[in-house]
């Protein structure tokens, strides 16, 4: 359980797909207003959970079996396809106040969601960790996506030179982001 929990953890904040493997950073840039950030962080760590889960038990129970390895990626951008409309009208009608409308685009281009399995599949520690690696990459991407929308925000109405405005001092905070979260490596020890 102990280890279920520190790689829940390790997932969310040392590993971070966003800021550790640069992925998943397009909808990170495109999300903007509070309730969007919140509705796409949701969306995302949904479906990084059932894409991370679901690929794991395809690959391991019909394509390792079969001898289909090679077919991997197109399964999960498949599964990742098909799973997006239906999550999205669920989570709409689950939580009303949120704007989910207008989020498949952000969500079909996220990288994260398909470099989750990939991790998933590569290191093939069992179905538990599979799952919370899957759960801990989606609560660390809407982590990073709250404080980097906070970050926008702040610098929003900041007087920042001419050059820096814009995308250079949101890549610049993204990079001291992932400086910070760095230093959060020594807390687990493998």
């Amino acid at each position: 359980m102990t280890e279920i929990a520190l790689t829940l953890f390790s997932a969310a904040l040392i590993n971070n797909l966003v800021l550790h493997w640069p992925l998943g950073v397009n909808p990170l840039l495109a999300a903007n207003g509070r309730t969007q950030v919140h509705a796409l962080g949701l969306a995302t760590a949904c479906l990084m959970l059932m894409v991370g889960t679901l690929g794991y038990l395809i690959d391991h129970w019909l394509l390792v079996p079969a001898n289909l390895t090679s077919l991997r990626l197109l399964a999960w951008l498949s599964l990742s396809v098909l799973l997006i409309a239906p999550l999205l009208h669920r989570l709409g009608r689950w939580l009303p106040t949120l704007p989910f409308d207008g989020l498949w685009p952000l969500l079909l281009g996220n990288a994260g969601i398909l470099g989750i399995t990939l991790l998933n599949s590569r290191d093939d520690h069992g179905l538990g960790l599979a799952v919370a690696v899957s759960l801990g990459a989606g609560l660390g991407f809407w982590l990073v996506l709250s404080l980097f929308d906070d970050l926008r925000q702040r610098t929003f109405d900041n007087d920042i030179p001419r050059p820096f405005r814009g995308l250079p001092i949101q890549l610049i905070g993204a990079g001291l982001m992932a400086v910070a979260f760095l230093g959060l490596r020594g807390l687990v020890k493998a």
